[in-house]
């Protein structure tokens, strides 16, 4: 109840405070001279922003990049190593393997989330609305909660008990009904299977996020067109893949970088789920599992600056993606 009414607190004082600092520059800034105050104008609006992105991103990255080419000794003072952080990770097998599992993070729960957030989206503008409002609330609610929360919910879903003990988990519950004995799942390796299974939790969290970007361009696809098709006798897969999914391919290939950039800072549910154990480990787990348990400062700011070198190009790209839909429409 505490932690409610903290956050409860948190979000209303957050809320007005920034009310205020808007309302209050707007109010000195119309006090000045027309040209001053044609010329300033858009920094009441930008200039907080930019001054939150500076102090909380743009000089974290800089001092990130900084220690990372640094050792800290045992009484705290620092000291230019140069690359030798970066030839510590890079030879370390654990590092290549840990590259692997971000690799198959990004090869696979990106596009699947597409995909199912583009299946439903699809199949749920099909039937009637009141049947649609209540399929997407139901499939978009897990976004309402946090990475964390989720790993929680659905490590209730792998519990295990010895064989001969009530089954919990769900999954060892299907599992012992069909014939198997209980299985630690978590802890499955073989074939990064318990990674896998990680992946799930991320789709299942971001399919709505994707279905409700796809449900709205499906919905602004131009009637004509697809009448234009049924015309010409064009199958229901056909109007999709011909004609619906040109149409929205902008708004899928930008759910999509929005995923990817998700995927590769992964963290939280590999937290919660395992810990980095069991072969499940990534980058963003690694820096953290680094820096905070093993006090190791240069390997893991060396960590984040290869996270960071592998999020900026597709950063970038997105940018010049919504600036190219931009300039279309």
């Amino acid at each position: 109840m505490k932690d409610m009414l903290t956050a409860i607190e948190a979000v209303f004082i957050g809320i007005s405070l920034t009310i205020f600092v808007y309302w209050a520059l707007d109010k000195v800034t119309n006090l000045l001279p027309r040209r001053s105050k044609k010329a300033l104008k858009p920094w009441v609006f930008i200039g907080p922003v930019v001054l939150l992105i500076g102090s909380f991103i743009v000089i974290p990255a800089i001092q990130s990049i900084r220690l990372s080419f640094m050792e800290e000794d045992i009484d705290g003072s620092t000291k230019w190593v140069g690359l030798e952080n970066y030839k510590s990770i890079f030879g370390d097998e654990n590092f290549r393997q840990m590259l692997g599992n971000n690799l198959l993070w990004i090869a696979i729960a990106p596009a699947l989330t597409v995909a199912f957030g583009l299946l439903i989206a699809q199949l749920s503008n099909q039937v009637k609305p009141r049947i649609e409002a209540i399929i997407k609330s139901t499939i978009f609610m897990p976004m309402t909660i946090s990475f964390v929360a989720a790993a929680t919910i659905w490590r209730l879903n792998f519990a295990y008990a010895p064989e001969g003990q009530p089954q919990i988990g769900l999954f060892n519950a299907i599992w012992t009904k069909l014939g198997g004995s209980p299985q630690t799942w978590m802890q499955i390796d073989a074939f990064k299977f318990n990674s896998l299974l990680l992946i799930v939790i991320f789709i299942w969290l971001n399919a709505g996020f994707a279905m409700v970007l796809l449900s709205a361009a499906i919905k602004s696809v131009p009637e004509d067109t697809l009448e234009a098709g049924r015309v010409d006798g064009a199958s229901r897969s056909q109007l999709f893949f011909q004609i619906i999914l040109p149409q929205i391919w902008p708004t899928t290939l930008a759910v999509f970088i929005t995923v990817l950039i998700s995927a590769m800072k992964i963290f939280g549910i590999v937290l919660a789920m395992t810990g980095g154990n069991f072969g499940t480990n990534v980058l963003a787990q690694s820096f953290y599992l680094q820096y905070f348990s093993y006090g190791n400062t240069g390997i893991a700011m060396a960590t984040v600056v290869i996270l960071m070198l592998a999020i900026v190009p597709v950063m970038i790209y997105q940018i010049r993606h919504y600036r190219r839909v931009e300039a279309d429409h």
